[in-house]
């Protein structure tokens, strides 16, 4: 039986799931967005919607702090650097076509949360690739 603290591939799948589930529910080009269902015009402030916000900014806390802390300024840099220079090349081998905005934004959004679920995974990831533990493992152990 697996520990609870067992990290596998499905630990990163599932952080990926939610990063895609939080960018393209904060916005996307179809529409369907909590941008868009907030910026409607409401003859008073509806609650639902400052709900809906808050939780979205306690994911996106999350995950950014998540991200901040196990790749720090240069690790960000470095996969945002990876991923971008990934959508160069796709752009270059005439994958993605720069002519349409809508295109090129869901690949931005896309790209945004890989970063995020990378950032979520990365402690874990290293972890498992060097044996160290980060100071937050050794306060939990204890």
């Amino acid at each position: 039986m697996p520990s609870r603290h067992e990290f596998n591939a499905a630990s990163v799948a599932i952080r990926f799931a939610v990063a895609l589930v939080l960018v393209f529910a904060t916005y996307n080009p179809s529409g369907w967005s909590y941008v868009h269902w907030a910026l409607q015009p409401l003859p008073e402030f509806s609650p639902l919607k400052g709900l809906v916000g808050v939780v979205l900014v306690i994911g996106y806390t999350m995950f950014v702090r998540a991200t901040g802390r196990s790749l720090g300024l240069l690790g960000v840099v470095l996969a945002t650097a990876f991923f971008g220079l990934l959508v160069w090349l796709i752009v270059d081998v005439g994958i993605l076509p720069l002519d349409s905005v809508a295109a090129v934004t869901w690949v931005v959004l896309f790209v945004l949360a890989c970063v995020l679920a990378i950032g979520m995974s990365w402690s874990h990831i290293r972890r498992r690739a060097s044996g160290q533990l980060d100071t937050d493992d050794i306060e939990e152990d204890h």
